[in-house]
């Protein structure tokens, strides 16, 4: 893996993801997981930032935040697909905090508790 997950694409990834019971929160941060079929599967990820946390180049710079971050952590995630969403809360955390809340979250979603 060159460090950065893959995206997750197609209809079907997003409603699975949608529709997962294994999913965990912290403050504004939410992550949604399926697991791959095989434990060599790969890690990939969706953001989800709406409209309520700010204008265009808010939720841009809030996605480029999240993508760092889940590249960071992808070499120690369970293989699958994630949806990391964040709410308007974000705007109190700062980087390092939001790192660890999204961090711990995506691998507490992975194990299937919340």
């Amino acid at each position: 893996m060159n460090g950065r997950p893959e995206p997750v694409r197609g209809r079907q990834a997003f409603r699975s993801l949608a529709r997962s019971p294994r999913r965990a929160r912290s403050g504004p941060v939410t992550v949604h997981f399926v697991a791959a079929d095989g434990p060599d599967g790969p890690v990939s990820v969706a953001y989800s930032v709406g409209r309520n946390v700010g204008g265009a180049v808010d939720r841009n710079r809030w996605r480029r935040r999240l993508r760092s971050i889940a590249a960071e952590a992808a070499s120690g995630l369970a293989p699958g697909a994630y949806l990391v969403g964040v709410g308007p809360d974000v705007h109190g955390l700062h980087f390092d905090e939001l790192r660890e809340r999204v961090i711990d979250t995506m691998q507490r979603a992975s194990r299937g508790r919340s």
